[in-house]
């Protein structure tokens, strides 16, 4: 039987899903709201661009219990968590069942992800060391999953999938790095009475958890209503909260395999059993019923954290990131007082320090026989991973407004960023170039 489409579904909703399922979707959309951002902020309207974001926006009760910030702080501090709770979902899957769930397949990813935070750090204090701007060494250390992925499977069959998976565990464990860094130094005073109320929040949801409590809104209104808020008012930053509460989130579902076919097959033979020859368009109730047991089934079927990893996705892709992107990527561009130290530091950082941190050490690591090199890597696709992981657009962007105090030295984030681009765009541009090259020759 043909499933009848209405010329919605044909014209609009069909071609709108595959082009939000395609891989490399969530990067376009995140690249061209960094290009309206970047473009307001080189334009006529940079000072009503800029004042859009630092409107205030207050929530609470009374003078005491009021949380009262500008909009781009509810941004970086609040819709951000959403990203980190994803990013603290993947962690997990990947810890548990993942590429990080075995020491052996562990190993290679992991110190690259370390090498390519380190090294970056190194090269920003040989330029900063000893200033103002030396808090800012953590900038340089982060990847950009979302790019460095998207660029990757642009190149399509030219790319083994084995490299790709490299990439994606390189990145997961460069995410959780760029948490420890951000928890331990990107915080403002910390409140003691409030972190230990947010582990609190913390311990209460693990031993919901082993409990069996599996019901997501419970999750939820604990998550953020206790952790995330207790967080955000402790002084640490609050997407270390949610990162945490993603931890919390059972990963085993309700039903197992087993239960689940056996319990499927009965309802499907109960839901034809009704009237298999009967060609009316209307179901009975008992069909109605048979169709909902079985939807309840199928969402039992999935544990939480996948559901809502899943589910959260698109969220994240098309609403968080492009809307991150508008609030922190309007860089001024401007060469006319020469290149900063800041910028330098960025940019050489990210560029050489990744490559070096990430193809380096994993080449020296196969070379000595320590780890064994994954099936269809060569040292020149090694190579090209490496400039790839040097795209740090979001997350060093993020770590750029908790590096610098503004009220000090405002000229610091501006200068970090053009870094950020720089180095990016090349090391996106460079990488394309060099794995597609090596495809070629491969083929």
């Amino acid at each position: 039987m043909e499933i009848q489409k209405s010329p919605v579904d044909r014209w609009i909703t069909e071609p709108v899903n595959r082009f939000i399922s395609k891989s490399t979707t969530g990067g376009i959309v995140l690249f061209i709201a960094a290009v309206i951002a970047i473009f307001f902020a080189n334009s006529p309207w940079a000072d009503w661009y800029h004042h859009i974001w630092e409107n205030k926006i207050g929530i609470g009760f009374n003078d005491e219990y009021k949380l009262n910030y500008s909009l781009h702080h509810w941004i970086n501090d609040g819709l951000m968590a959403i990203f980190f709770f994803v990013v603290g979902l993947e962690l997990k899957r990947e810890l548990t069942n993942g590429e990080l769930s075995s020491p052996k397949k562990a190993m290679l990813p992991i110190i690259a992800a370390i090498g390519g935070m380190v090294v970056p750090a190194l090269f920003y204090t040989i330029f900063n060391g000893g200033t103002d701007a030396a808090h800012g060494w953590g900038i340089p250390m982060a990847t950009d999953i979302a790019f460095a992925l998207g660029v990757l499977y642009i190149l399509g069959d030219k790319v083994p999938t084995s490299l790709k998976v490299f990439l994606t565990a390189l990145a997961i464990a460069d995410d959780l790095g760029a948490v420890v860094v951000i928890a331990l130094f990107y915080t403002s005073e910390i409140s003691m009475l409030n972190l230990g109320l947010g582990f609190g929040f913390f311990a209460f949801l693990l031993i919901a958890n082993k409990l069996g409590v599996k019901n997501v809104l419970f999750y939820a209104i604990f998550g953020i209503g206790g952790i995330w808020l207790a967080f955000l008012m402790s002084g640490v930053h609050a997407t270390i909260a949610a990162v945490l509460a993603a931890f919390a989130i059972p990963s085993t579902a309700k039903v197992n395999e087993s239960y689940f076919t056996t319990k499927m097959d009965e309802l499907r033979n109960k839901f034809f059993a009704e009237d298999p020859n009967d060609d009316k368009k209307e179901l009975s109730d008992t069909q109605i019923h048979t169709l909902e047991e079985m939807r309840d089934l199928a969402k039992d079927a999935v544990p939480p954290s996948q559901r809502l990893e899943h589910g959260l996705h698109n969220f994240v892709s098309f609403i968080v990131m492009p809307i991150f992107a508008l609030a922190n990527a309007a860089i001024h561009i401007s060469f006319e007082s020469g290149v900063s130290n800041v910028t330098l530091g960025v940019a050489i950082g990210l560029l050489v320090g990744k490559v070096l941190g990430v193809s380096g050490i994993t080449f020296l690591l196969i070379k000595l026989k320590i780890a064994e090199k994954p099936n269809g890597m060569t040292y020149a696709n090694l190579f090209g991973i490496g400039f790839l992981a040097a795209i740090g657009f979001t997350m060093s962007l993020f770590v750029t407004e908790l590096a610098f105090d503004i009220n000090l030295h405002p000229e610091f984030p501006g200068q970090a960023k053009l870094g950020i681009l720089i180095a990016s765009l090349l090391g996106g541009v460079i990488g394309y170039a060099v794995l597609a090259m090596s495809g070629k020759k491969k083929q």
